[in-house]
Parts: C-alpha cells; sequence; structure tokens
C-alpha cells in the first residue's frame, strides 16, 4: 500500500485517483480552489481518500501525481516534492497554456520543462497518452489479448521501475521510451497519442513519433 498524492484532480488526476483506490492504496487529493471543493469526489471516493493543499498532498505522498495544465506548472510546489518520484501527466495545448516558445521550437519538452522546476525530484512522464476515463475503464489482467500497453519516458531507472508497477498493477502494459526528452514521442499529435495499442504496436508508434 503506498500514499499517492496529488496535485491536480481534474479528469486525469481523478480516474488515477479511482484506480489507485481500487489497488488498495490511499490518495490524497488538491487543486487549486482549496480542499473544501473536493469535498464531494472526497465523499465518492470512499474513506481511502482525502482532501488537503497542494503543498499537504506532495507531502503526504509516497509517490506523487502532478496533473494540472501546463501553463499552470510553476505552480507546483518544489519543496514537499524533493527526492520523490513525480509522475508528469501534462500535455501542451497552446490553445489553452498559451505559447511557449521552446515548446513549439523542439528545445525542450512538457515534463523538461517541469523536471526543470523539480530540480530535486526524480520525474517520469506517464498518462498523458490515454483518455482519462480509459485509465478506469480499460485495464486487463496481465497476458490478456486485449491487454493495452502505455508509454512512459524518465531519466532515473528506480522510478520508472515504481511507475511501471503502478501502471501495470491498473491493468496495463508499459513501453519504456527511454530518457525523459524522449517524452516528446507520444505528445499530442504523435502516433502513440491516444492510441490504443498492445506493447509491440506501442512500440512501433512511440519509435515513429
Amino acid at each position: 500500500m503506498t500514499t499517492i498524492g496529488l496535485i491536480g484532480s481534474g479528469h486525469i488526476g481523478t480516474a488515477i485517483a479511482r484506480r489507485a483506490i481500487e489497488q488498495g492504496h490511499d490518495v490524497v487529493l488538491s487543486n487549486s480552489r482549496g480542499p473544501e471543493t473536493l469535498a464531494d469526489l472526497v465523499a465518492e471516493l470512499g474513506p481511502r481518500a482525502r482532501a488537503a493543499t497542494a503543498e499537504e498532498a506532495g507531502e503526504a505522498g509516497e509517490l506523487v501525481v502532478v496533473t494540472v495544465p501546463f501553463k499552470a506548472h510553476l505552480d507546483v510546489p518544489v519543496e514537499p516534492l524533493a527526492g520523490k518520484v513525480v509522475i508528469d501527466t501534462n500535455n501542451y495545448y497552446f490553445e489553452r497554456d498559451g505559447h511557449y516558445a521552446e515548446l513549439d521550437e523542439g528545445r525542450t519538452s512538457v515534463s523538461e520543462m517541469l523536471a526543470a522546476h523539480l530540480p530535486t525530484s526524480r520525474v517520469v512522464k506517464a498518462f498523458n497518452a490515454i483518455q482519462a476515463a480509459h485509465i478506469v475503464s480499460e485495464g486487463r489482467p496481465q497476458g490478456a489479448d486485449d491487454r493495452r500497453a502505455l508509454p512512459i519516458a524518465g531519466d532515473d531507472a528506480d522510478a520508472k521501475a515504481v511507475v511501471t508497477r503502478l501502471i501495470e498493477s491498473f491493468g496495463f502494459d508499459v513501453v519504456d521510451a527511454g530518457p525523459l526528452a524522449e517524452g516528446k514521442r507520444f505528445d499530442r499529435d504523435k502516433p502513440a497519442y491516444g492510441a490504443e495499442l498492445g506493447a509491440d504496436a506501442m512500440r512501433e508508434a512511440v519509435a515513429a513519433g
């Protein structure tokens, strides 16, 4: 059992929280509007869930999920996440986030920018390339013919192993795209983004990204 802190409680964050609870984990949810606004969600999720500030969720989480709009990534608290494995689910939608020249010109990637903001954390990019509802509904047992794969990327092998175990427990295989910089291979509009594929086909989609 792990306590998972969630910074952001939108569609993806809620789906991860719901699936984590089903696997026996505790979750601490937060958003930008305050814990009181999460009362209904916490009541729905049950006794393994509680609401807190972003700082408190970061402190409480043995594993932390950052799932906020990309434009808010600099608001993520730094100190509570020091030394921790951080899952980055962010996607860059310039229509929502505004334009970032370094991303538009391909000089860096979404997760590398979060990692630069969290220099003492171990950031792994995951869960950005799947519809939120599918995190809950599409998991399948190990070895099932229709088991899907999700791509991840990160610079720390141990951190990736932690995230891989979580994703596999949710009912998905994992395709490791390599270092964090390679996470751009499954960003928006890439072949792997949103793709409902098994592991072999997902490897091909990531390679084509």
